[in-house]
């Protein structure tokens, strides 16, 4: 969607494929609290950080250099990729490997829900075709208590409990919100060059600060798990999860692209479900519903479809 041609008020639409790689993204990401669980406590969180940015920006500077061409050579777009790296990748990486030392997965993947409500906030202030309707506070809040419910009352005991890392997660989810609204400004390129330049960027980013804070050197002595999952949260929650997450932006906008965080819990409870043999409760459905009707009150089309009914039967 070219946002010079795009209605000053128009807020982005969802087409049936948009909504197939936003479930996949959730599925992607959704399995990176898991990965990271596994990992983080033999790597620390900056090696971790830059293992899984610089295992994905290699991978995808290969994809990229034989589906897209060559590399942009404008500075300016170096520039703003490296500020997307930061904002996406460098700053929320950290900060929830970080938080998730002291949190639980479940409470990660609430504070981690917040993103969103970041999103519609920053998207509003700073663009013009991604703005803040009713449709959209009534979808938010009910998806956010969708994941709430979702994830069970029991995680929100532990508020408090490890205040830095929850802001930290909270952090993460802004930061996210930022870095989504500035892809925007790299929509002349492909999805695939965003996401391997972005990567690229990142892995330049964090390979001093590893140097410089953190023991690289813990990777030699890692476990075969925690390798496996460093590998997995590189090749499947970076590499392949951003291409889908840019071309969804590029697409739907970016508060529509980050809605997969909602969709987390969901994701994570259903791959519990098929390879794990666990038991979905009456809370996890009520949990789901919120979270369904959330999201279809900020797709809009449901609602205006109730609208046309409603109208028809009354005329």
């Amino acid at each position: 969607m070219n946002e010079m041609s795009s209605p000053a008020n128009a807020t982005p639409s969802m087409s049936a494929t948009d909504w197939m790689l936003l479930a996949i993204l959730s599925v992607l990401w959704g399995g990176s609290f898991y990965f990271a669980k596994i990992a983080v406590p033999e790597i620390p969180p900056l090696t971790l950080a830059l293992g899984r940015v610089g295992i994905a920006a290699a991978v995808l500077a290969v994809v990229a250099r034989l589906m897209a061409g060559p590399f942009p050579r404008s500075p300016a777009i170096w520039l703003q990729l490296a500020f997307m790296a930061a904002l996406n990748n460098v700053i929320p990486f950290v900060l929830l490997f970080w938080g998730q030392l002291y949190i639980s997965i479940g409470l990660g993947a609430i504070l981690n829900a917040t993103a969103p409500l970041f999103g519609v906030l920053v998207a509003h202030v700073l663009t013009k075709d991604d703005r803040l309707n009713l449709n959209r506070c009534i979808g938010l809040i009910a998806g956010f208590i969708g994941v709430i419910v979702l994830v069970g009352p029991d995680f929100l005991q532990e508020l408090g409990a490890d205040a830095w890392a929850e802001l930290a997660c909270l952090g993460a989810a802004c930061s996210y919100a930022f870095g989504a609204v500035l892809t925007r400004r790299v929509r002349k390129l492909s999805p695939i060059m965003v996401a391997s330049g972005q990567l690229t960027m990142s892995t330049a980013i964090l390979l001093p600060l590893s140097l410089l804070f953190s023991r690289p050197s813990s990777v030699l002595e890692a476990s075969t798990p925690a390798l496996a999952a460093m590998i997995a949260l590189a090749l499947l929650s970076s590499a392949l999860a951003y291409l889908i997450y840019f071309r969804l932006i590029a697409h739907a906008g970016a508060t529509n692209a980050l809605l997969s965080t909602f969709l987390i819990p969901i994701s994570a409870i259903i791959i519990g479900i098929v390879l794990m043999g666990e038991s979905l409760s009456l809370r996890q459905l009520a949990g789901m519903a919120a979270i369904l009707v959330g999201i279809a009150a900020i797709d809009g089309r449901a609602w205006h479809f109730i609208v046309r009914r409603f109208r028809r039967t009354n005329s």
